[in-house]
């Protein structure tokens, strides 16, 4: 993935799309802000679940602790054990829930780093034959990561965050959103533990797509 200019994306934003969704989160309920966005292409979607709680009202010095997220059907719903995603979303939630200003952006076109379901679930069965995510998906002929930030970058300042903490190991999602206008002025990061099934998955991310695990 290589950085790319920033491109205007128009944000088809119905304020009654904004809500607050409370949720259950390790045995206790916890009320956020949730916006929804809706990009020119109905497949680039994305939400916003925000919390303030500890925001006083009228007050700027929060520095919003950020967590853009790749939407990922077999780790966040059905808790796969091939990755990591499942594990990381609720690191995330944790700090997000417990920051001052804590933001979750959930972007579920990112599905399988921007390739989309079937074409991962194709690259899992290579996989299975032994070779690694990076190779598996080109094999299929599909990009390494395929993902884009600019909708994510132009939520985030509508959401007046042009200035954040970023948690993520990928060093290519920051200079992504600071190629699209985003100030990410520290790095967070949000390592989990390995497990048999993602051991060597991660291991790839760290070694061939310089992530810091």
């Amino acid at each position: 993935m290589t950085s790319r200019p920033l491109q205007s994306v128009k944000l088809d934003i119905d304020w009654s799309a904004q809500t607050i969704l409370p949720i259950s989160f390790k045995g206790k309920e916890v009320v956020l802000e949730a916006r929804a966005y809706q990009g020119c292409d109905e497949a680039t979607q994305a939400m916003a679940l925000i919390n303030r709680a500890g925001v006083t009202p009228g007050a700027t010095d929060a520095m919003p602790l950020v967590r853009v997220h790749s939407g990922c059907v077999t780790g966040d719903i059905f808790h796969s054990l091939r990755c990591d995603c499942y594990a990381q979303l609720q690191a995330a939630l944790e700090r997000i829930t417990t920051a001052p200003n804590g933001v979750l952006i959930y972007l579920p076109y990112h599905e399988g780093r921007g390739i989309g379901l079937f074409k991962k679930i194709r690259a899992y069965a290579l996989q299975d034959q032994g070779l690694d995510t990076v190779d598996a998906n080109l094999e299929i002929g599909s990009p390494i990561d395929a993902r884009d930030y600019t909708f994510a970058a132009e939520v985030l300042r509508d959401l007046g965050f042009p200035k954040i903490r970023l948690m993520t190991n990928n060093p290519l999602k920051v200079a992504e959103l600071k190629a699209h206008g985003i100030d990410v002025v520290e790095q967070v990061p949000l390592v989990t533990t390995p497990g048999s099934h993602n051991k060597r998955y991660l291991e790839t991310k760290r070694k061939r797509m310089a992530h810091k695990l």
